[in-house]
């Protein structure tokens, strides 16, 4: 089948960028001394999951109990769920799937952990925990110091878990402007302290897990870290290139859209919210939802659910009802959970499909 048989909308992934993107982050990782851990949540699917271990990936990363249970389709030996797990169906989940693979919780509250405690009991299994402590993002986590050691020591107390570490996720450093790298530096000065007082206090972390994409590349100079859980650099997206961890060129996957109507200035494509998300570019006030590949100065810059509004004043190249074009989106994410399955590519030639198994796994 070739990209011109594809019915659109329809995400398309350059298998000959990806791999690169795959290598590059294993080889980086390995030179270094760095677990990785990928995260999932790019691209929901096993198959994939199962390439990154193949790579040499120490196990697979996972935000809800139900994409666990979906990645276990991978052959994975080893699971993080990065997301505290609260509710009774959820700890169900939680018990079976740590009967079929190792399988670590990161959270931040004896509140979250007594609960798994109880479950992992009374199922006879063990759960490695990790205790999540806030960076700077201010979304989850303890803060670092005494109220960090005080979870650590209740958590290794607590019957059936196995404290292994701390995780932290530095999301709130987007690209190495003045305060990104500012920012670096207060979380290499604050890790640095984290994991000295939890030593001095004879608890000494197995994993210090952490990372993103956009520091992918900096994480050798994060002292003590000795785990990254990037998940975008597997595709890479429109904001990957505004932060910098990569380029256009490494950006693996788009979203084939076809132009539905036309008019003086303006075009209609396939695609809306429901195709490519509502995720904004995060490095500009300006409001666009992508960018044309085949048309550099167009400006996409209004959805509804199923169209795209594309602003064509400023391109010289014209474009009929029937032509398609490539949208590279802002967030590769968000934009995977909203398509069934994704088409990967060399040349012209659609030669693998995947399932997205992971669509719509909240709970």
């Amino acid at each position: 089948m070739r990209l011109s048989d594809l019915d659109t909308p329809a995400i398309i992934v350059d298998l000959d960028i990806m791999e690169r993107n795959l290598r590059k982050a294993a080889d980086y990782a390995r030179s270094n001394g760095l677990r990785l851990r990928p995260h999932t949540k790019t691209h929901k699917s096993p198959a994939l999951g199962r390439r990154q271990l193949d790579l040499g990936a120490a196990g697979l990363s996972v935000a809800k109990s139900t994409e666990a249970e979906v990645m276990l389709q991978s052959g994975t030996s080893d699971l993080l769920l990065a997301y505290p797990v609260i509710g009774r169906q959820k700890l169900q989940r939680l018990t079976e799937i740590a009967r079929r693979s190792a399988l670590t919780v990161s959270l931040d509250s004896l509140a979250a952990a007594r609960p798994i405690s109880d479950a992992a009991r009374e199922a006879g299994v063990e759960i490695g925990v990790l205790a999540e402590v806030d960076v700077g993002l201010g979304r989850v986590g303890v803060q670092p110091g005494d109220e960090l050691l005080s979870l650590v020591s209740g958590l290794a107390r607590l019957p059936h878990l196995r404290w292994r570490g701390i995780a932290f996720y530095p999301g709130h450093i987007k690209e190495l402007d003045d305060r990104g790298r500012a920012d670096l530096e207060t979380l290499r000065s604050t890790l640095f302290d984290t994991i000295r007082h939890l030593e001095q206090n004879s608890l000494h972390p197995e994993i210090v897990s952490g990372g993103s994409t956009p520091l992918l590349w900096y994480s050798h100079t994060i002292p003590g870290m000795n785990e990254i859980r990037p998940g975008t650099y597997i595709f890479n997206d429109r904001n990957t290139v505004y932060s910098g961890a990569c380029t256009r060129a490494d950006c693996a996957a788009t979203i084939l859209a076809t132009v539905v109507s036309t008019a003086p200035g303006r075009m209609i494509i396939d695609g809306g919210s429901k195709t490519f998300s509502s995720d904004r570019l995060g490095y500009t006030a300006d409001v666009t939802w992508g960018e044309i590949l085949e048309a550099p100065h167009a400006r996409f810059h209004k959805m509804n659910e199923e169209h795209g509004y594309v602003d064509l004043h400023a391109e010289s190249t014209a474009f009929s009802v029937g032509d398609r074009v490539r949208v590279l989106p802002n967030h590769i994410c968000v934009a995977v959970n909203l398509h069934e399955q994704v088409y990967g590519f060399r040349g012209d030639e659609v030669v693998e499909v995947w399932k997205v198994e992971g669509r719509g796994k909240l709970q």
